[in-house]
């Protein structure tokens, strides 16, 4: 086992990896910019070090600087969270090459899955469902056109490099797509440094359905069972359900097994997430797969009772799954996590500004996990997530109960939140009634 690990990360992230380490009784080093030099997780933390500048440029994506961190800390582990460079494989090969070990995927997985046409491509070599779709187009405007047509409208432009929605464009018509084009491609190059895009059929009022899987360096894969993320603004989740309602229960795990049986023979080594689409017809089509621990991790341990950063971590120092988790795994009742963003409920434009009051619902039965406390300023330089509420109950209905007086609870004052938006989404009929899908959000707050 690790001796020590650096979680290069922050704000909730950090504070839930670090959470863990304690338990597993594992030396902790924390990495902060100037932004965050008196936040709260630091607290957590063994040891602490600065690394830069607020912007993430500046301090979280300076591998140069966090590979300093590794040296000086005689850290033997560093654990990328989620975002930043979790998911970025050239940082987990200088890792790798530095003599720590990446918490996580081999960067042959973080680069193959990485790229979604790459993955979509190993998809169907091994038969899972996948959908309509391109290959990398050029930039040449006939190629992108036939392409189109070959799909059929409507179609969704997306860069073949990142995620969280960034450079997610709708097109419904021919004439939209040269300038949807153009825009995808200037915003994936911003955000991912490349500029590459394809197309995929764009569904109608699909489901958002994600499968938990973790490997070994041993040959084996399990999944954890799936997660509904239906609820989304801007193609980026704001609640998340395990398991998913309304779905047959054999149908979707015997896909479950599917996916994890493809992983395994495929050699898949350490924490990943499967993400797919379920049409109105009930069909799956292939995503996209995610090669991190995921935003909503949560709500997957709350039914299953296995922490997945713990089982992550005894992955990368070379545990057998047989020993990582239950030899039969089961899942119990249902839990639903919201995301707490600094956001005008409306509109969902960011709201920077200083927490005067924040106090989150001090219920047991309800699991809070945030990077923020009263008095810190929620800045414009990162995401403005200010917290997680998980809720497990014995049942669905019970659980929307709970998560509703939850976050009726959770006073936040001097930012604008997205709480009363959350609360109107939960409290409506096609949510109450398990009829979730990707455009769910838009109906409700009509």
């Amino acid at each position: 086992m690790f001796n020590k690990v650096v979680v290069a990360n922050r704000g909730v992230v950090a504070a839930r990896v670090l959470r863990t380490l304690r338990e597993m009784g594992i030396r902790s080093v924390a990495v902060y910019s100037d932004a965050d030099a008196d936040a709260p997780y630091l607290a957590q933390a063994d040891e602490t070090y600065a690394i830069g500048a607020s912007p993430a440029k500046e301090s979280y994506l300076n591998q140069d600087v966090l590979l300093e961190v590794f040296r000086n800390s005689g850290a033997d582990a560093v654990h990328p969270g989620y975002g930043f460079l979790a998911e970025n494989s050239g940082f987990a090969t200088r890792v790798e090459n530095s003599g720590v070990r990446f918490i996580g995927p081999s960067p042959y997985w973080i680069d193959t899955m990485g790229h979604k046409t790459r993955a979509r491509e190993l998809a169907i070599k091994h038969g899972l469902p996948v959908g309509k779709g391109s290959g990398v187009l050029n930039g040449d405007v006939a190629e992108i056109l036939a392409a189109a047509r070959a799909i059929g409208f409507p179609v969704l432009v997306k860069p073949a490099e990142g995620g969280g929605g960034i450079g997610m464009i709708a097109v419904d018509h021919e004439a939209q797509l040269h300038e949807a084009v153009k825009r995808a491609r200037s915003m994936a190059q911003r955000g991912f440094a490349s500029g590459e895009i394809y197309l995929e059929k764009l569904l109608d009022r699909p489901r958002h359905i994600e499968f938990q899987i973790l490997g070994d360096s041993h040959g084996s894969v399990q999944h954890l069972f799936e997660r509904d993320c239906s609820v989304q603004r801007r193609h980026q989740k704001i609640i998340e359900e395990a398991t998913a309602p309304g779905v047959e229960r054999a149908m979707i795990e015997a896909l479950a097994d599917s996916i994890a049986a493809t992983m395994q023979k495929l050699g898949y080594n350490n924490i990943g997430t499967v993400e797919m689409l379920m049409g109105a017809d009930g069909t799956f089509s292939f995503l996209e797969m995610n090669t991190r621990l995921q935003v909503e991790h949560g709500v997957t341990e709350e039914i299953t009772g296995v922490d997945l950063v713990a089982a992550q971590i005894r992955s990368s120092a070379g545990d057998r799954l047989a020993a990582i988790l239950p030899a039969k795994l089961a899942r119990s009742g249902h839990a639903l996590q919201a995301r707490v963003y600094a956001e005008d409920p409306k509109r969902f434009f960011p709201s920077p500004g200083k927490l005067t009051v924040f106090r989150p619902p001090g219920n047991s039965r309800v699991r809070i996990e945030t990077g923020y406390s009263e008095g810190r300023d929620v800045t414009p330089h990162y995401d403005p997530m200010l917290a997680k509420v998980i809720v497990h109950e014995p049942s669905r209905e019970a659980a929307i109960d709970k998560l509703c007086e939850a976050l009726e609870n959770f006073e936040v004052q001097g930012v604008k939140t997205n709480i009363p938006a959350l609360l109107q989404i939960l409290r409506s009929d096609p949510f109450r009634s398990g009829q979730v899908h990707t455009g769910l959000v838009a109906e409700v707050m009509k």
